[in-house]
Formats: C-alpha cells, structure tokens, sequence
C-alpha cells in the first residue's frame, strides 16, 4: 500500500504517518528530513527529487509532507490513498506554537537535528498565513475526484483520525 499524508503545518501530519506506518509495518518517509540537513540547511531541488522518485519506485510505503510541486504532484499520482490533514486553522496555529515551545525538550517528529526552531516556526506561520492559496477547494475537489482508482480522506478531527485507523485496520492483520 502507498499512502501519501500532507496539509498545512502544525496538523499532526508527522504523528500520523508514524502512527500508520507502525500500525501497517509499512516504510516511513519523511519528507521534511529528506529536503532539509542538519541545522535547517535546505537541500537543492535536484538531489532532493531523484531521492523522491526512487521512493516513490517502491511498492509499499507512508510518505509524509509537500516537498517541492513537483514532487507533491508525482506523489498524488503515485499513491492508493491520500490523506489530507485540514485542522482548523487556530488548531494549526497552536500546534505550531506547542512544536516551538515542547522543542527544547523534544525535538519535533521528523525534523533534522539541529532544525532552527524560531526561524522554522516563523515560517510556519507565514505558510499558514499564505496556505489559502494553495490548500483550495478546488485542489480538494480535484484530489477528490480520483475516487475510486485513489482514495482521498480528510482529516479534520481526532474522530476522523480513528475512523481512518479503524478503515486500515484489516490491512494490518
């Protein structure tokens, strides 16, 4: 199974996907850790989508966050089933602002070492700030409408996250 998880920071989208993949004994790839080093260092473009496509060769995984357009592109068409985290947007906000304030003591999950924690969540706020113009409806609707060849859920709620759970549970016996 190939299971591609993204949406806007602070969502929960990295607990998630280490909550599936365990539960699916399936491979877990952060993208995050790929596209960034040590200290927060954003890799080349280049590197980062040959990386991605190899990934993406393989018959089974969990592939948590965006990466490059590009790359978000090839993993929705890559994937048998999409999950969308959408939060509501205060939700986001804080979850932000808890990873920021938790980090000194726990290292957000999936980041690379030594990630620049102030600036990273400044950025997160600008990227919530901006989201609307990429997290469209119409971008919903279009992930949407692969149905049935590719399933979509939408995360919105902890409810929806144990539905999910639940809907996967036959593929991990």
């Amino acid at each position: 199974m190939r299971i591609a998880i993204f949406g806007r920071p602070g969502g929960g989208k990295s607990t998630l996907a280490q909550q599936i993949a365990a539960e699916l004994g399936l491979p877990l790839h952060l993208l995050d850790a790929l596209q960034f080093a040590s200290g927060g260092a954003r890799q080349a473009d280049e590197p980062f989508e040959r990386l991605h496509a190899a990934l993406l060769e393989a018959p089974h995984w969990v592939i948590e966050g965006f990466g490059t357009l590009r790359a978000f592109e090839r993993l929705v068409a890559a994937a048998e089933l999409l999950i969308w985290v959408e939060r509501p947007l205060a939700l986001h906000y804080w979850w932000v602002t808890k990873r920021l304030l938790k980090s000194p003591w726990a290292p957000p999950v999936g980041w690379p070492r030594r990630s620049p924690m102030l600036r990273s969540t400044w950025s997160s706020y600008r990227y919530l700030l901006r989201g609307e113009r990429f997290w469209t409806p119409a971008l919903k609707a279009r992930l949407q409408a692969l149905e049935p060849a590719q399933r979509f859920r939408l995360i919105r709620h902890q409810a929806d996250v144990r539905a999910l759970l639940r809907e996967l549970a036959p593929v991990a016996a």
